[in-house]
């Protein structure tokens, strides 16, 4: 099972400058910000799928369905729950359902939904190394740069050394998943221990590695990845940039907010 998320794939996205892949990551979560209303917000989430098409970045996509359904459904009914404004159509037990309730309730999870699948999106076309350059190209500090960069790096290595302890547990006959939900639940915590242990020693052995690689000797250290801002990246960047411009004006028009009628 692949535990990264980026996809080798020969694509313009893949190709662009990585400053402007993070910018156009913050301008889709700053246009998403400003919007409530489910028709507003499903231009952007068409243009994501679209992108998403263009990268062949379905297979992340497939494999995390079920987080976008449930993040979407139980969205909607935890609002439907605590947002009870207009007309109430009907009551079902504590659930207030009236139109208003229904679009917050829904837009709030498209929201989530699309801020998680430009995350995914990101990952999918962004190497690790290409995200430090890019951080840095935007006038991160390299310490506050390589410290975003090392959860990427360390939550897969976590995630595969938790899969081997599983694997070696199997075969020595622990059955994970004999029993009701508790029983496996329970089951899963010895493995915890020497994953934590694992843990501990990769975070020891990467701190050894830091120190002698002289890691913050210099404030600015040199890479070996150098990016060109070519006429395409501009006009990416102005592309995201118009978008995020776009989607303010709604929020000033008035059209991204729910109606209570």
């Amino acid at each position: 099972m692949p535990i990264y998320l980026y996809l080798d794939r020969k694509t313009f996205i893949h190709r662009l400058h990585p400053a402007v892949k993070i910018v156009g990551i913050f301008a889709v979560f700053w246009s998403v910000y400003w919007v409530d209303q489910p028709l507003a917000l499903l231009p952007l989430g068409l243009i994501l799928l679209g992108v998403v098409h263009f990268t062949d970045a379905w297979p992340n996509f497939y494999r995390l369905r079920w987080l976008f359904i449930i993040v979407i459904f139980a969205t909607t009914l935890t609002w439907m729950l605590f947002y009870r404004q207009g007309r109430p159509l009907a009551y079902l037990g504590p659930l207030y359902l009236s139109r208003a309730s229904l679009e917050f309730g829904f837009g709030r999870g498209l929201k989530l939904a699309e801020l998680l699948a430009t995350s995914v999106l990101f990952l999918s076309t962004t190497k690790v190394e290409e995200f430090a350059t890019g951080l840095a190209k935007l006038g991160v500090p390299y310490r506050i740069s390589f410290a975003i960069t090392l959860s990427f790096r360390l939550v897969p290595l976590f995630i595969d050394a938790a899969l081997v302890v599983v694997q070696a547990q199997a075969l020595r006959g622990h059955e994970f998943n004999r029993g009701g939900p508790v029983a496996r639940v329970r089951r899963y915590l010895p493995v915890t221990i020497p994953v934590f242990m694992g843990a501990l020693r990769k975070a020891n052995n990467m701190a050894m590695a830091l120190e002698a690689r002289g890691f913050g000797y210099s404030a600015n250290p040199t890479s070996y990845l150098q990016y060109r801002l070519r006429a395409a990246d501009v006009g990416t960047l102005v592309l995201v940039l118009l978008i995020a411009l776009a989607y303010f004006g709604i929020y000033l028009s008035g059209y991204g907010t729910i109606g209570l009628a």
